[in-house]
């Protein structure tokens, strides 16, 4: 009897997976490796939880036994400021999971930025398809996480490469509720304990920033605890 245990590692594709270490990109990281070897990225900007999240990509890198790795550091968009993430004159939000409009916490068109270094690397590489965990409903309404943004770079991906490069990149998260994150990522056995979402704890999430209220409320409706520590665990309902 024979079992298919799908390709080899050595004849899987490889996938560029940009990875700020949060719970989405964690998900996203351990479905990539499903299909694909991985180049992952990671890129620094100066926002507050810097060295955290830096810290969580390098551990979900060895974790998934990443091919490649790279490390990029925009320090423009600290200096172009305008984010709660990057400028410490705007205080990070409480959350408010009702709110309707762009938090602070959004940095301005920071996810074309991203994409820019995964497209380049990608094409040296010759890697097929560039993985990024952005979430549009359930998220903080950030414009740079929406499906349409998304099909427009596609279309500046081949406008803007060479004819024989088939680069494209690819949203497996981005129409999930976070508690569907969450439950894939039990079934793909994602080590969420090595992830960092908080944007601006350090030794320990605070549990109260937005995107702390997101996590939790998603772990709370999955009905599992979330292994990473806190300041304190408010419980968030869905509004």
């Amino acid at each position: 009897m024979t079992t298919d245990l799908g390709p080899r590692t050595s004849d899987k594709p490889l996938a560029v997976v940009l990875a700020s270490g949060g719970m989405d990109s964690c998900v996203t990281t351990a479905m990539a490796n499903l299909d694909y070897r991985l180049a992952m990225l990671h890129v620094a900007y100066g926002q507050r939880t810097e060295a955290c999240e830096l810290r969580a990509f390098h551990a979900l890198a060895d974790f998934y036994q990443a091919e490649h790795r790279l490390v990029c550091r925009l320090d423009h968009l600290r200096q172009i400021g305008g984010s709660s993430l990057t400028d410490p004159d705007i205080t990070v939000e409480r959350a408010n999971l009702e709110r309707r409009d762009i938090p602070t916490s959004y940095v301005p068109f920071r996810n074309a930025h991203f994409l820019s270094i995964a497209v380049s690397w990608g094409e040296v590489l010759g890697a097929r398809k560039i993985f990024i965990g952005a979430v549009a409903e359930d998220s903080s309404g950030y414009p740079d996480c929406r499906p349409e943004y998304y099909a427009a770079f596609n279309r500046v991906i081949a406008a803007g490469t060479k004819l024989e490069t088939q680069l494209e990149i690819v949203t497996p998260v981005i129409q999930m509720r976070k508690s569907e994150i969450v439950r894939r990522g039990r079934e793909l056995g994602a080590p969420f304990a090595l992830t960092w979402s908080c944007y601006q704890g350090q030794d320990a999430a605070c549990g109260v920033c937005d995107s702390c209220a997101l996590r939790l409320r998603a772990f709370q409706e999955a009905g599992l605890e979330d292994p990473i520590p806190y300041t304190q665990r408010p419980r968030y309902a869905r509004p």
